[in-house]
Protein backbone atom coordinates (compact mmCIF):
# COMPACT_ATOMS: atom_id res chain seq x y z
CA UNK A 1 0.00 0.00 0.00
CA UNK A 2 1.43 3.39 -0.96
CA UNK A 3 0.86 6.75 0.68
CA UNK A 4 1.37 9.96 -1.25
CA UNK A 5 3.23 12.63 0.67
CA UNK A 6 5.39 10.39 2.84
CA UNK A 7 8.99 11.54 2.75
CA UNK A 8 11.38 8.67 1.80
CA UNK A 9 13.81 10.01 4.41
CA UNK A 10 11.60 8.66 7.20
CA UNK A 11 10.84 5.30 5.61
CA UNK A 12 12.46 3.53 8.55
CA UNK A 13 9.49 4.59 10.65
CA UNK A 14 7.30 2.27 8.62
CA UNK A 15 9.14 -0.97 9.28
CA UNK A 16 7.73 -4.35 10.37
CA UNK A 17 5.51 -4.45 13.43
CA UNK A 18 6.77 -6.65 16.22
CA UNK A 19 3.97 -8.04 18.43
CA UNK A 20 4.26 -7.41 22.14
CA UNK A 21 4.41 -10.64 24.08
CA UNK A 22 2.29 -10.92 27.23
CA UNK A 23 1.39 -13.48 29.86
CA UNK A 24 0.19 -16.88 28.70
CA UNK A 25 -2.43 -17.08 31.39
CA UNK A 26 -3.55 -15.11 34.42
CA UNK A 27 -1.11 -15.49 37.35
CA UNK A 28 -3.51 -13.86 39.81
CA UNK A 29 -4.58 -17.09 41.54
CA UNK A 30 -0.96 -17.97 42.34
CA UNK A 31 0.12 -14.41 43.13
CA UNK A 32 -2.75 -13.13 45.28
CA UNK A 33 -1.39 -9.61 44.90
CA UNK A 34 1.90 -10.25 46.71
CA UNK A 35 4.47 -11.54 44.19
CA UNK A 36 3.96 -9.24 41.18
CA UNK A 37 3.86 -12.27 38.89
CA UNK A 38 1.87 -10.31 36.33
CA UNK A 39 4.65 -7.76 35.98
CA UNK A 40 2.54 -4.78 37.06
CA UNK A 41 3.98 -2.20 39.41
CA UNK A 42 0.82 -2.41 41.52
CA UNK A 43 -1.93 -5.00 41.80
CA UNK A 44 -5.29 -3.54 40.76
CA UNK A 45 -7.19 -6.04 42.88
CA UNK A 46 -5.22 -5.17 45.99
CA UNK A 47 -5.50 -1.41 45.46
CA UNK A 48 -9.28 -1.81 45.28
CA UNK A 49 -9.34 -4.30 48.15
CA UNK A 50 -7.48 -2.01 50.56
CA UNK A 51 -9.58 0.99 49.58
CA UNK A 52 -12.74 -1.06 50.10
CA UNK A 53 -11.52 -2.60 53.36
CA UNK A 54 -10.87 0.84 54.84
CA UNK A 55 -14.47 1.73 54.08
CA UNK A 56 -16.00 -1.55 55.21
CA UNK A 57 -14.50 -1.15 58.68
CA UNK A 58 -16.59 1.97 59.05
CA UNK A 59 -19.75 0.37 57.68
CA UNK A 60 -20.56 -2.48 60.03
CA UNK A 61 -24.01 -1.02 60.46
CA UNK A 62 -27.26 -0.37 58.61
CA UNK A 63 -27.18 3.30 59.62
CA UNK A 64 -24.85 5.74 57.91
CA UNK A 65 -24.29 9.45 58.43
CA UNK A 66 -21.93 11.56 56.38
CA UNK A 67 -21.53 14.41 53.91
CA UNK A 68 -22.40 13.60 50.29
CA UNK A 69 -19.99 15.41 47.88
CA UNK A 70 -22.90 15.78 46.66
CA UNK A 71 -23.14 12.66 44.54
CA UNK A 72 -25.88 10.52 43.00
CA UNK A 73 -25.95 7.42 40.84
CA UNK A 74 -28.60 6.26 38.40
CA UNK A 75 -28.22 2.63 37.31
CA UNK A 76 -29.09 1.21 33.89
CA UNK A 77 -29.88 -2.43 34.59
CA UNK A 78 -33.58 -3.22 34.44
CA UNK A 79 -34.34 -0.09 32.40
CA UNK A 80 -36.93 1.48 32.34
CA UNK A 81 -37.07 0.62 36.05
CA UNK A 82 -33.68 1.51 37.47
CA UNK A 83 -31.94 1.72 40.84
CA UNK A 84 -31.38 5.28 42.02
CA UNK A 85 -29.78 6.82 45.07
CA UNK A 86 -27.21 9.00 46.82
CA UNK A 87 -23.46 8.50 47.21
CA UNK A 88 -22.46 9.04 50.84
CA UNK A 89 -19.12 8.55 52.65
CA UNK A 90 -19.01 7.67 56.37
CA UNK A 91 -17.47 11.06 57.22
CA UNK A 92 -18.46 14.70 57.54
CA UNK A 93 -16.98 17.86 56.10
CA UNK A 94 -16.06 19.04 52.62
CA UNK A 95 -16.10 15.82 50.58
CA UNK A 96 -16.56 17.52 47.20
CA UNK A 97 -13.24 16.16 45.87
CA UNK A 98 -14.66 12.63 45.97
CA UNK A 99 -17.06 13.33 43.10
CA UNK A 100 -15.46 16.17 41.14
CA UNK A 101 -13.31 14.51 38.44
CA UNK A 102 -12.22 17.87 37.03
CA UNK A 103 -9.90 18.09 40.06
CA UNK A 104 -8.38 14.61 39.73
CA UNK A 105 -5.72 15.18 37.06
CA UNK A 106 -2.35 14.60 38.72
CA UNK A 107 -3.71 12.31 41.41
CA UNK A 108 -2.57 8.70 41.68
CA UNK A 109 -4.68 5.63 40.99
CA UNK A 110 -4.67 4.94 44.74
CA UNK A 111 -6.01 8.40 45.57
CA UNK A 112 -8.80 8.17 42.99
CA UNK A 113 -9.84 4.68 44.07
CA UNK A 114 -9.79 5.72 47.71
CA UNK A 115 -12.08 8.67 46.92
CA UNK A 116 -14.55 6.43 45.14
CA UNK A 117 -14.58 3.47 47.50
CA UNK A 118 -15.36 5.71 50.45
CA UNK A 119 -18.65 6.58 48.74
CA UNK A 120 -21.46 4.21 49.72
CA UNK A 121 -24.28 3.90 47.20
CA UNK A 122 -27.80 3.78 48.55
CA UNK A 123 -30.38 2.51 46.09
CA UNK A 124 -34.09 2.19 45.54
CA UNK A 125 -36.04 1.36 42.39
CA UNK A 126 -37.84 3.98 40.30
CA UNK A 127 -39.41 4.04 36.83
CA UNK A 128 -37.54 6.52 34.64
CA UNK A 129 -40.78 8.22 33.55
CA UNK A 130 -42.56 8.04 36.93
CA UNK A 131 -39.78 9.54 39.03
CA UNK A 132 -41.48 12.91 39.66
CA UNK A 133 -44.09 11.25 41.86
CA UNK A 134 -41.82 8.59 43.36
CA UNK A 135 -41.69 10.02 46.86
CA UNK A 136 -39.37 11.76 49.27
CA UNK A 137 -36.23 9.68 48.61
CA UNK A 138 -36.39 10.55 44.92
CA UNK A 139 -36.92 14.22 45.74
CA UNK A 140 -33.87 14.19 48.02
CA UNK A 141 -31.79 12.42 45.36
CA UNK A 142 -32.71 15.12 42.86
CA UNK A 143 -31.94 17.82 45.41
CA UNK A 144 -28.45 16.41 45.91
CA UNK A 145 -27.78 16.65 42.17
CA UNK A 146 -28.76 20.34 42.24
CA UNK A 147 -26.52 21.22 45.18
CA UNK A 148 -23.24 23.08 44.99
CA UNK A 149 -21.91 22.10 48.41
CA UNK A 150 -21.38 18.93 50.42
CA UNK A 151 -24.68 17.90 52.01
CA UNK A 152 -25.17 16.07 55.32
CA UNK A 153 -27.07 12.81 54.87
CA UNK A 154 -28.51 10.25 57.27
CA UNK A 155 -29.34 6.92 55.67
CA UNK A 156 -30.90 3.70 56.89
CA UNK A 157 -30.25 0.56 54.81
CA UNK A 158 -32.15 -2.69 54.57
CA UNK A 159 -28.86 -4.48 55.29
CA UNK A 160 -25.20 -3.67 55.81
CA UNK A 161 -23.70 -2.16 52.60
CA UNK A 162 -21.58 -4.57 50.59
CA UNK A 163 -21.07 -5.53 46.99
CA UNK A 164 -18.66 -6.68 44.32
CA UNK A 165 -16.05 -4.39 42.79
CA UNK A 166 -17.23 -2.96 39.47
CA UNK A 167 -14.89 -1.90 36.65
CA UNK A 168 -16.27 0.36 33.93
CA UNK A 169 -14.46 2.69 31.55
CA UNK A 170 -17.55 4.90 31.27
CA UNK A 171 -18.14 5.70 34.95
CA UNK A 172 -15.97 6.23 37.99
CA UNK A 173 -15.43 3.31 40.39
CA UNK A 174 -17.73 3.24 43.39
CA UNK A 175 -17.86 1.51 46.74
CA UNK A 176 -20.26 -0.81 48.56
CA UNK A 177 -24.02 -0.47 48.14
CA UNK A 178 -27.30 -1.52 49.73
CA UNK A 179 -31.01 -0.92 49.34
CA UNK A 180 -32.29 2.08 51.25
CA UNK A 181 -35.15 2.07 53.72
CA UNK A 182 -34.97 5.85 54.09
CA UNK A 183 -32.64 8.82 54.03
CA UNK A 184 -32.74 12.51 54.92
CA UNK A 185 -30.62 15.48 53.93
CA UNK A 186 -29.83 18.77 55.66
CA UNK A 187 -28.09 22.06 54.86
CA UNK A 188 -28.43 21.90 51.06
CA UNK A 189 -27.20 24.90 49.09
CA UNK A 190 -28.42 24.86 45.52
CA UNK A 191 -26.40 25.91 42.50
CA UNK A 192 -28.53 28.85 41.38
CA UNK A 193 -27.68 28.39 37.69
CA UNK A 194 -28.69 24.73 37.76
CA UNK A 195 -31.73 25.50 39.91
CA UNK A 196 -32.93 28.10 37.38
CA UNK A 197 -32.75 25.52 34.58
CA UNK A 198 -34.63 23.03 36.77
CA UNK A 199 -37.56 25.41 37.31
CA UNK A 200 -37.73 26.40 33.63
CA UNK A 201 -40.07 23.62 32.50
CA UNK A 202 -40.39 25.11 29.01
CA UNK A 203 -36.66 24.95 28.31
CA UNK A 204 -35.46 21.95 26.30
CA UNK A 205 -32.87 19.75 27.99
CA UNK A 206 -30.33 20.29 25.22
CA UNK A 207 -30.60 24.06 25.64
CA UNK A 208 -30.28 23.76 29.42
CA UNK A 209 -27.07 21.75 29.04
CA UNK A 210 -25.62 24.24 26.55
CA UNK A 211 -26.57 27.29 28.62
CA UNK A 212 -25.08 25.93 31.83
CA UNK A 213 -21.84 25.04 30.05
CA UNK A 214 -21.60 28.58 28.67
CA UNK A 215 -22.16 29.92 32.17
CA UNK A 216 -19.17 27.96 33.46
CA UNK A 217 -20.91 25.15 35.35
CA UNK A 218 -18.65 22.08 35.62
CA UNK A 219 -19.47 19.30 33.18
CA UNK A 220 -19.68 16.78 36.04
CA UNK A 221 -22.33 18.99 37.72
CA UNK A 222 -24.33 19.23 34.49
CA UNK A 223 -24.16 15.47 34.03
CA UNK A 224 -25.52 14.78 37.53
CA UNK A 225 -28.46 17.14 37.09
CA UNK A 226 -29.18 15.74 33.63
CA UNK A 227 -29.22 12.20 35.01
CA UNK A 228 -31.89 12.97 37.63
CA UNK A 229 -34.28 14.48 35.07
CA UNK A 230 -33.73 18.07 36.18
CA UNK A 231 -33.82 19.51 32.65
CA UNK A 232 -36.26 19.65 29.77
CA UNK A 233 -39.90 20.30 29.01
CA UNK A 234 -41.81 19.02 32.02
CA UNK A 235 -43.80 16.26 30.31
CA UNK A 236 -40.63 14.92 28.67
CA UNK A 237 -38.43 14.75 31.75
CA UNK A 238 -37.07 11.38 32.78
CA UNK A 239 -34.18 9.76 34.61
CA UNK A 240 -31.08 9.01 32.57
CA UNK A 241 -28.62 6.33 33.75
CA UNK A 242 -25.34 7.90 34.86
CA UNK A 243 -23.36 6.03 32.21
CA UNK A 244 -25.58 7.41 29.45
CA UNK A 245 -25.82 10.93 30.86
CA UNK A 246 -22.04 11.36 30.84
CA UNK A 247 -21.75 10.64 27.13
CA UNK A 248 -24.97 12.49 26.28
CA UNK A 249 -23.60 15.71 27.78
CA UNK A 250 -20.16 15.32 26.17
CA UNK A 251 -21.77 14.61 22.79
CA UNK A 252 -24.26 17.48 23.04
CA UNK A 253 -21.61 20.03 23.95
CA UNK A 254 -19.14 18.75 21.37
CA UNK A 255 -21.69 19.02 18.57
CA UNK A 256 -22.61 22.54 19.64
CA UNK A 257 -18.98 23.68 19.52
CA UNK A 258 -18.48 21.97 16.16
CA UNK A 259 -21.25 24.02 14.59
CA UNK A 260 -19.08 27.06 15.26
CA UNK A 261 -15.52 25.75 14.87
CA UNK A 262 -16.33 24.31 11.43
CA UNK A 263 -16.90 27.87 10.20
CA UNK A 264 -13.48 29.15 11.30
CA UNK A 265 -10.34 29.28 9.12
CA UNK A 266 -7.97 26.34 9.53
CA UNK A 267 -4.73 26.46 11.45
CA UNK A 268 -1.66 26.91 9.24
CA UNK A 269 0.74 24.41 10.78
CA UNK A 270 0.99 20.89 12.11
CA UNK A 271 0.92 20.71 15.90
CA UNK A 272 1.50 17.96 18.46
CA UNK A 273 0.54 18.34 22.12
CA UNK A 274 2.02 15.78 24.54
CA UNK A 275 0.99 14.66 28.02
CA UNK A 276 1.63 11.69 30.35
CA UNK A 277 -0.59 10.64 33.23
CA UNK A 278 -1.43 7.38 35.07
CA UNK A 279 1.00 5.55 32.76
CA UNK A 280 -0.96 6.75 29.74
CA UNK A 281 0.91 8.57 26.98
CA UNK A 282 -1.05 11.11 24.99
CA UNK A 283 -0.13 12.86 21.75
CA UNK A 284 -2.74 15.10 20.13
CA UNK A 285 -2.02 15.86 16.48
CA UNK A 286 -3.78 18.93 15.05
CA UNK A 287 -3.81 19.15 11.26
CA UNK A 288 -4.16 22.25 9.01
CA UNK A 289 -7.26 20.78 7.38
CA UNK A 290 -11.01 21.00 7.61
CA UNK A 291 -12.58 19.12 10.54
CA UNK A 292 -11.88 15.41 10.81
CA UNK A 293 -11.26 13.56 14.03
CA UNK A 294 -10.05 10.24 15.36
CA UNK A 295 -9.24 8.73 18.74
CA UNK A 296 -6.85 5.76 18.66
CA UNK A 297 -6.21 3.80 21.84
CA UNK A 298 -3.49 1.18 22.24
CA UNK A 299 -3.87 -1.16 25.21
CA UNK A 300 -0.75 -3.02 26.28
CA UNK A 301 -0.82 -6.47 27.84
CA UNK A 302 -1.41 -6.23 31.60
CA UNK A 303 -3.64 -3.17 31.29
CA UNK A 304 -7.27 -2.98 32.37
CA UNK A 305 -8.79 -3.97 29.05
CA UNK A 306 -6.03 -6.30 27.88
CA UNK A 307 -5.15 -8.28 31.02
CA UNK A 308 -4.39 -11.60 29.33
CA UNK A 309 -3.43 -10.46 25.85
CA UNK A 310 -0.19 -11.49 24.20
CA UNK A 311 0.10 -8.41 22.04
CA UNK A 312 -0.93 -4.77 21.98
CA UNK A 313 -4.61 -4.26 21.15
CA UNK A 314 -5.50 -1.11 19.19
CA UNK A 315 -8.98 0.30 18.65
CA UNK A 316 -10.10 3.51 16.98
CA UNK A 317 -13.17 5.52 15.98
CA UNK A 318 -13.29 8.47 13.61
CA UNK A 319 -15.42 10.97 11.77
CA UNK A 320 -14.88 13.22 8.76
CA UNK A 321 -16.34 16.69 8.19
CA UNK A 322 -19.98 15.56 8.21
CA UNK A 323 -19.66 13.58 11.43
CA UNK A 324 -20.84 10.03 12.11
CA UNK A 325 -24.25 8.46 12.61
CA UNK A 326 -23.35 5.32 14.57
CA UNK A 327 -22.23 5.27 18.19
CA UNK A 328 -18.43 5.23 18.34
CA UNK A 329 -16.87 1.79 18.67
CA UNK A 330 -14.43 3.15 21.22
CA UNK A 331 -17.26 4.27 23.50
CA UNK A 332 -17.82 7.41 25.55
CA UNK A 333 -14.14 8.35 25.55
CA UNK A 334 -14.54 9.35 21.90
CA UNK A 335 -17.05 12.10 22.69
CA UNK A 336 -15.15 13.28 25.77
CA UNK A 337 -11.94 13.80 23.79
CA UNK A 338 -13.80 15.42 20.87
CA UNK A 339 -15.25 18.00 23.25
CA UNK A 340 -11.80 18.79 24.68
CA UNK A 341 -10.32 19.37 21.21
CA UNK A 342 -13.14 21.68 20.18
CA UNK A 343 -12.79 23.71 23.36
CA UNK A 344 -9.28 24.64 22.23
CA UNK A 345 -10.39 25.37 18.66
CA UNK A 346 -13.22 27.53 19.96
CA UNK A 347 -10.79 29.48 22.12
CA UNK A 348 -8.46 30.07 19.16
CA UNK A 349 -11.31 30.65 16.69
CA UNK A 350 -9.76 28.10 14.35
CA UNK A 351 -10.65 24.83 12.63
CA UNK A 352 -8.41 21.77 12.40
CA UNK A 353 -8.33 18.05 11.93
CA UNK A 354 -7.35 16.02 15.00
CA UNK A 355 -5.87 12.59 15.63
CA UNK A 356 -5.34 11.57 19.25
CA UNK A 357 -2.82 8.83 20.00
CA UNK A 358 -3.13 7.09 23.37
CA UNK A 359 -0.86 4.36 24.69
CA UNK A 360 -2.16 2.74 27.88
CA UNK A 361 0.81 1.06 29.54
CA UNK A 362 0.78 -1.58 32.31
CA UNK A 363 0.80 1.02 35.08
CA UNK A 364 -2.79 1.83 34.13
CA UNK A 365 -4.12 -0.99 36.24
CA UNK A 366 -7.82 -0.16 36.15
CA UNK A 367 -10.28 2.05 34.27
CA UNK A 368 -11.30 5.14 36.24
CA UNK A 369 -13.95 6.66 33.96
CA UNK A 370 -14.50 8.77 30.86
CA UNK A 371 -13.41 11.86 32.77
CA UNK A 372 -9.85 10.51 32.52
CA UNK A 373 -9.88 11.02 28.75
CA UNK A 374 -11.67 14.36 28.73
CA UNK A 375 -9.56 15.95 31.47
CA UNK A 376 -6.22 14.59 30.28
CA UNK A 377 -6.81 15.69 26.68
CA UNK A 378 -7.82 19.07 28.08
CA UNK A 379 -4.58 19.17 30.09
CA UNK A 380 -2.52 18.05 27.08
CA UNK A 381 -3.92 20.96 25.08
CA UNK A 382 -2.75 23.44 27.72
CA UNK A 383 0.87 22.40 27.22
CA UNK A 384 3.24 24.21 24.87
CA UNK A 385 2.77 22.46 21.55
CA UNK A 386 5.42 21.30 19.10
CA UNK A 387 4.94 22.97 15.70
CA UNK A 388 5.94 21.44 12.37
CA UNK A 389 5.83 22.46 8.70
CA UNK A 390 4.74 19.00 7.52
CA UNK A 391 2.93 15.84 8.53
CA UNK A 392 6.16 13.89 8.11
CA UNK A 393 7.95 15.86 10.77
CA UNK A 394 4.95 15.72 13.10
CA UNK A 395 4.87 11.92 12.77
CA UNK A 396 8.59 11.71 13.47
CA UNK A 397 7.92 13.51 16.75
CA UNK A 398 5.05 11.16 17.62
CA UNK A 399 7.25 8.16 16.81
CA UNK A 400 9.78 9.34 19.38
CA UNK A 401 7.05 9.70 22.00
CA UNK A 402 5.30 6.39 21.45
CA UNK A 403 6.62 2.84 21.58
CA UNK A 404 4.34 1.59 18.81
CA UNK A 405 5.78 2.09 15.29
CA UNK A 406 4.20 4.86 13.21
CA UNK A 407 3.32 2.35 10.52
CA UNK A 408 0.94 0.60 12.87
CA UNK A 409 -0.68 3.85 13.96
CA UNK A 410 -1.23 4.80 10.31
CA UNK A 411 -2.56 1.37 9.37
CA UNK A 412 -5.14 1.77 12.15
CA UNK A 413 -5.98 5.41 11.43
CA UNK A 414 -8.72 6.10 8.90
CA UNK A 415 -8.10 9.84 9.09
CA UNK A 416 -4.37 9.59 8.36
CA UNK A 417 -4.90 7.07 5.57
CA UNK A 418 -7.54 9.29 4.02
CA UNK A 419 -5.20 12.27 4.09
CA UNK A 420 -2.15 10.41 2.80
CA UNK A 421 -3.97 8.64 -0.04
CA UNK A 422 -5.57 11.71 -1.53
CA UNK A 423 -3.72 14.17 -3.66
CA UNK A 424 -4.41 17.69 -2.56
CA UNK A 425 -4.91 20.78 -4.69
CA UNK A 426 -1.71 22.12 -3.10
CA UNK A 427 0.20 19.24 -4.72
CA UNK A 428 -0.36 20.94 -8.10
CA UNK A 429 0.37 24.51 -7.00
Amino acid sequence: MGYTGIDPSIKDLFGPIEPMEGPRSSPCVLCKGSKNLCGKDKCALMVKYYARSRTVKMLDTVDLAGSSPPGVFIGRYGYPKVEVGPLVPPEFGDTSAMDTPETWVGKSIEEIVDFRFRLVRGKFQVGVKEFQNAGRMMDYTRDLALCVNSVDVEANFAKRPSGKIVLDDEIQPFGPSAKLNSFDISNPKYDHKVEKAFYDTDLKAVEAVRNLYKEGVLISKIQKAFSVGAFGIERNRRLVPTRWSITAVDDTLGKQLLKVTKTYPTIDEWRVYDWDQLDNRWSVLLMPTSWRYELIEAWYPNTAWNPLGKQIEIISSHELFNGRKEYAEIGGCYYAARLAVNELLMKERRQAGAVIFREAHPGYIMPVGVWNVRENVRRALTQTCNRFPSLNEALVHVSKRMDIPIRRWISTSEVLKDYLRQRRIDDYA
